[in-house]
């Protein structure tokens, strides 16, 4: 037996057909893995403080993308946001539905004139104001839980429902 007939028993087995039976399975196996991590439940990094403290920086999340299917977003859902090109997401807390007017008085958020009940908040607001605006019939409100910065720090604001790709997975010991 030369070093060809060596180097193919390591490869391929002394039995291909044999190899290939248990290979095939491997191989759904993984396209089926991968496939599921792509279109269904996405890991997601969360970068930066702006969903401290539901989230901390560098945590990993996961991106339900069927979620809403057959559901619109509700007050109070995690979700990511499309931003810009396929690769940036954001990661953002909806709290203003379409059709609603919405701003911030005096660091508290407001819809229809009346100020949001939100728990998920553990650090004192900063003072943030904003004109009032009504949402359009397709534009969610969305911002970060940490609102203890200038409101120029955060990606806030109306997102377009085609933007939202799906609902953060809250896991144990998630806010």
């Amino acid at each position: 037996m030369g070093i060809l007939d060596w180097a193919r028993a390591i490869a391929i087995g002394r039995r291909p057909k044999r190899t290939l039976v248990r290979l095939v399975p491997v191989i759904v196996l993984g396209l089926i893995t991968v496939l599921f991590f792509r279109f269904v439940l996405t890991p997601v990094r969360i970068t930066g403080p702006s969903m401290i403290p539901t989230f901390q920086d560098g945590s990993i999340k996961f991106l339900n993308r069927l979620a809403y299917l057959r559901s619109e977003p509700k007050r109070g859902d995690i979700v990511g946001i499309r931003y810009s090109g396929n690769h940036v997401l954001l990661v953002k807390r909806v709290v203003g539905l379409p059709g609603e007017l919405v701003g911030f008085q005096y660091g508290r958020f407001y819809v229809n004139g009346k100020p949001l009940h939100e728990p998920y908040l553990n650090y004192p607001c900063a003072k943030w104001h904003s004109e009032p605006k009504t949402l359009g019939p397709n534009e969610y409100y969305v911002v970060g839980d940490n609102r203890s910065m200038p409101i120029d720090f955060h990606y806030q604001g109306a997102a377009d429902r085609r933007r939202i790709i799906g609902k953060i997975l809250l896991l144990h010991g998630d806010s």
